[in-house]
């Protein structure tokens, strides 16, 4: 069940606004692109991404597909790193667990870069 409400509102110039709220239980596609430092062994990136998985589980979602790019060089040093192992995972979530996914992926120390990118 999608309940939508409009809200019509009046900008800086004058210029009406509207804003569209769709209900919160819906889940939504959502594209992770991850950096994973070269440093961790395989065993513990293989960890790393079941972690992933099952942190994306816990906050209610579903991982559709996981792709390990390999180990590719980065464009700038980051975090001291120029070379990261680069994995790319399409799950649904609610919109609202999306913050709490990024504030445990922003304190790994496995995970040296990642980018949260909503599809729908």
């Amino acid at each position: 069940m999608v309940s939508r409400s409009t809200k019509i509102s009046r900008g800086k110039r004058g210029v009406a606004e509207r804003t569209l709220k769709v209900e919160e239980e819906q889940l939504l596609d959502y594209e992770l692109a991850l950096v994973i430092s070269p440093e961790v062994a395989e065993e513990k990136f293989d960890a790393t991404l079941n972690n992933l998985g099952q942190l994306i589980t816990s906050l209610g979602g579903a991982v559709s597909e996981v792709t390990q790019w390999g180990k590719r060089k980065l464009a700038y040093p980051v975090k001291h790193f120029s070379e990261g192992n680069y994995v790319l995972v399409q799950f649904k979530l609610k919109p609202a667990l999306s913050r709490e996914l990024e504030a445990k992926l922003h304190i790994s120390e496995e995970v040296i870069r990642h980018l949260l990118i909503r599809l729908s």
